[in-house]
């Protein structure tokens, strides 16, 4: 789990993440809300309605008539 977030990192700074998850309760908690955070804001939609989409094409036709 943590390397997904931490894949950027160094081996060595990755083990002092996670050696300060271990021992830090607190901060534990807070990585694991931003982790759920992060997964729910993954789940959202990315794209917009089909109803906005057709609304947009239809006035793309009729600007500047």
């Amino acid at each position: 789990m943590l390397r997904y977030v931490y894949n950027e990192l160094p081996a060595d700074e990755q083990h002092e993440v996670e050696d300060a998850l271990l021992h830090d309760p607190e901060l534990a908690a807070t990585c694991a809300d931003l982790l759920l955070a992060q997964r729910t804001l993954d789940h959202l939609v990315h794209a917009p309605r089909p109803d906005t989409t057709a609304a947009i094409l239809q006035y793309s036709r009729t600007f500047m008539r």
